[in-house]
């Protein structure tokens, strides 16, 4: 990225010993400036505020810009905010890429993501004594409307700065969002109930009628749809629940928090305020999904909606998926060739593994990022439904079937990706209309008899081989050769090598502010356990340690859940055994095979005497007598 950002600086025409420029605009320029930036000012400032007080007496200054890097407004220490002054760090100045060169603001702005700049990666010399931290703030339509940075002197960077700033750049991005629809209705959700109300949850806004209107950033995430494609939905579709009753269930005496389930099976919990008539209710409200197709109206899809699509799929796109593992990064740059080619891709992998995320990912960076990503889990869904969820089907095609019928998922995924999650799962009898669809590009409803044409990009996944199915005949031999226009195999936790940067993602996503970290000890305990549930188990035990940690920052043995501790010694006790087996068979006597177990005990326990000595069912004397160590 900042390799990229030096080449437009430098076809700006800037040359590294340029002197900054710094002229300010007028008076009169800023404050027109401040009044057309007057929300993102309003809502920033308590937020500026108090990451201020977070770094105060750090040698730094928060500083907030509108969307073409002009710095709107600056707290800072009063010895730094001299040195700022040198390089015009104040209200007025534009700190763009075209100015400036290569700097958080501005290359924030560029490439519509969070940057960190250190020192001389500046592109100007005269900025190399800087260090930045940015991220972009997005109005409820996706657009970058500004900047909110950190800079300080580069002897004081810390690598928690960027997550302090991401974090308060979310949080005015909330306020904007809550603001922006005070006479709707507003949906927080999460799929943990804890997480309601902090940074972590997602909003959506709804109009008194029930039409959807818009989500935050997280929000989409969760929904897991661009926010064109949201534009057609309503709250009943995406969350089951008829508008009527959900007042009813407000009217109630004691609203109780419920489960709700998202279209794409996933639970959530969910607490709506209804800002109608100026009355606001604000309750706990559970809402039960019953499986309501909706249509897509691709007219409804604005400039505006298609730069929050950019956005978002800039920010999690493929490469935001490489994090250092050899395998994965040749699976990457595999998926990278074949993007926009029309060549379908078979995602092969062990439960857990991230399969969905990746083709979410292959979504995002192909050129159907702007049309619905459709995810459809063949294991999930019962064999007497799969039928009619994947085709649709027309009114009355059979007892039970709503008045107007339903599309189906395939055609909610026209002109975009449609992805068949355990595809080894699906009826033998469904695979034969499967092929028929990929091969015409036709979908024929249920109960109906005209022929519908869809476009749409194929990505499938399973973690089944789909050889030895064929073999069985529980798979089409002709479907198969259909699908695997690209097979790639994503590695299990177990082999990768990036455990380091997942635990530290892992932790940024699920942590509420962002500072947890492992003890070497437990880090040693994660590189060498099996994880048979891979991310997903992982995901869970980091999220049961942040709860157990509460105020203790850095995750320890006593945070781990018994089970997973239990896991571990008995792997440790298995793999004791096999090692005392080959010692024995080679020759060694019996000292020796003790000597060596109590070594790799004392190894896989990060020299943790007291673990060791659990793990072997021995005292810690005895450790310390077979071995003379320092107590």
């Amino acid at each position: 990225m900042i390799e990229e950002s030096r080449q437009r600086s430098i076809a700006y025409g800037l040359s590294e010993t340029d002197k900054p420029d710094f002229s300010p605009v007028g008076r009169t320029d800023l404050s027109l400036l401040l009044e057309q930036n007057r929300a993102l000012h309003m809502h920033a400032l308590p937020v500026m505020e108090t990451l201020y007080e977070q770094i105060i007496n750090t040698h730094n200054m928060v500083i907030l810009t509108d969307v073409n890097g002009l710095i709107v407004h600056t707290l800072g220490d009063d010895d730094f905010l001299e040195k700022a002054n040198r390089v015009a760090l104040k209200p007025g100045v534009t700190w763009s890429e075209a100015s400036k060169g290569t700097n958080a603001i501005g290359t924030a702005i560029a490439e519509q993501l969070p940057v960190q700049i250190h020192a001389n990666e500046h592109y100007l010399v005269a900025n190399h004594f800087l260090t930045c931290s940015a991220a972009p703030i997005v109005d409820h339509q996706g657009n970058v409307i500004g900047v909110l940075d950190v800079t300080g002197d580069q002897c004081s960077f810390h690598k928690h700065t960027m997550a302090l700033v991401r974090m308060s750049a979310q949080m005015i991005e909330n306020h904007l969002f809550t603001a922006a629809f005070q006479d709707a209705i507003t949906l927080h959700f999460n799929t943990r109930p804890e997480f309601i109300g902090t940074l972590m949850e997602g909003i959506a806004s709804f109009t008194p009628s029930g039409r959807f209107l818009s989500a935050n950033r997280t929000g989409l995430f969760q929904l897991g749809l661009p926010l064109s494609a949201l534009q057609s939905h309503t709250f009943s579709s995406l969350f089951g629940l008829p508008i009527s009753a959900l007042f009813d269930h407000y009217r109630t005496a004691v609203p109780g928090l419920l489960n709700l389930c998202l279209p794409s099976g996933v639970r959530v919990y969910g607490r709506a305020q209804l800002h109608i008539a100026n009355s606001v209710f604000h309750h706990s409200v559970g809402l039960a999904r019953d499986d309501e197709d909706t249509t897509r109206n691709n007219s409804l899809c604005s400039a505006s909606s298609n730069q929050a699509n950019q956005a978002a799929r800039r920010m999690s796109g493929l490469r935001y998926l490489n994090t250092g593992d050899p395998q994965l990064a040749a699976v990457i740059d595999k998926v990278n060739k074949v993007l926009g080619r029309d060549i379908p891709i078979l995602v092969m992998g062990e439960t857990g593994t991230g399969k969905e995320l990746l083709a979410q990912a292959i979504h995002n960076d192909s050129p159907r990022a702007n049309g619905p990503f459709v995810a459809v889990n063949c294991a999930s869904i019962p064999e007497t439904l799969i039928e009619s969820e994947l085709f649709g089907y027309e009114d009355g095609a059979f007892t039970g079937a709503r008045k107007k019928g339903a599309i189906g998922k395939i055609l909610q995924a026209n002109g975009g990706t449609l992805f068949l999650d355990e595809i080894g799962d699906m009826p033998l009898s469904l695979q034969a209309r499967l092929l028929r669809v990929l091969q015409e590009r036709m979908v024929t409803p249920l109960g109906s008899t005209k022929s519908i044409p869809v476009n749409v990009e194929l990505i499938c996944a399973t973690n089944r081989n789909l050889r030895d199915l064929i073999a069985k005949g529980q798979f089409r031999e002709d479907l198969y050769y259909r699908l695997n226009g690209l097979v790639v195999r994503l590695p299990p936790l177990r082999e990768r090598t990036d455990m380091e940067v997942v635990v530290e993602k892992i932790l940024m996503a699920e942590s509420a502010n962002g500072r947890h970290t492992v003890a070497p000890e437990i880090m040693g305990l994660f590189k060498r356990h099996n994880w048979p549930g891979n991310f997903r188990q992982l995901t869970n035990l980091l999220r049961t340690a942040i709860v157990m940690a509460d105020e203790d920052c850095e995750i320890r043995r006593q945070h781990l859940p018994d089970d997973f501790l239990e896991d571990v010694e008995m792997s440790q006790a298995h793999e004791s055994n096999e090692n005392t087996k080959w010692l024995l068979s080679s020759g060694a006597n019996l000292e020796q095979v003790e000597l060596s177990v109590i070594q790799k005990s004392l190894a896989s326990n990060g020299g943790n005497v007291s673990a060791t000595a659990r793990a072997l069912g021995v005292s810690r004397n005895t450790i310390y007598r077979k071995i003379p160590l320092q107590k």
